[in-house]
């Protein structure tokens, strides 16, 4: 199973805003990931669109990989802090504001899914159904409109 990551380095936004956007496409296959982005009304999306494209040329480059882009799907990605730049706003009456200018340094993991192994002979339509659950009566103590129907 090929496995490939990309990271960027001191990305201008914090790890918490680009965990945000890293939530939306955890799990999901690439293809959907990079529509996501697309879509994606943050302006750290686009960054995080440009790493996912490395990600996915990085395994690409891999020996062994099948050569089917659409197996490929987004296993891991997260958003650590970066360093901070620190700056002074001026403030009234000769004092300074302390204004923190945070980095972060997000990374993609993306792997290939397995194929399925389906056994000689079987298929999967082939395997028994799933029994149907059950329903509950809307109300213990009042009758359905159907039974006071029956009994009518």
């Amino acid at each position: 199973m090929i496995e490939a990551q990309a990271t960027a380095r001191h990305i201008r936004t914090s790890a918490q805003k680009a965990g945000l956007v890293l939530d939306l496409i955890r799990g999901k296959d690439v293809n959907r990931a990079l529509a996501t982005l697309g879509f994606t009304r943050k302006s750290v999306a686009g960054d995080i669109k440009k790493l996912l494209r490395s990600a996915i040329a990085n395994a690409q480059q891999k020996d062994g990989f099948g050569g089917d882009v659409d197996r490929l799907f987004v296993s891991a990605c997260y958003a650590n802090q970066g360093p901070s730049a620190k700056r002074v706003r001026p403030a009234p009456m000769g004092r300074a504001f302390r204004v923190l200018k945070r980095t972060a340094h997000i990374s993609v993991h993306v792997s290939e899914r397995p194929e399925k192994i389906v056994a000689v002979g079987t298929t999967p339509a082939a395997e028994a159904p799933r029994p149907k659950r059950a329903r509950a009566q809307k109300s213990a103590t009042t009758p359905s409109k159907k039974a006071q129907k029956a009994k009518e």
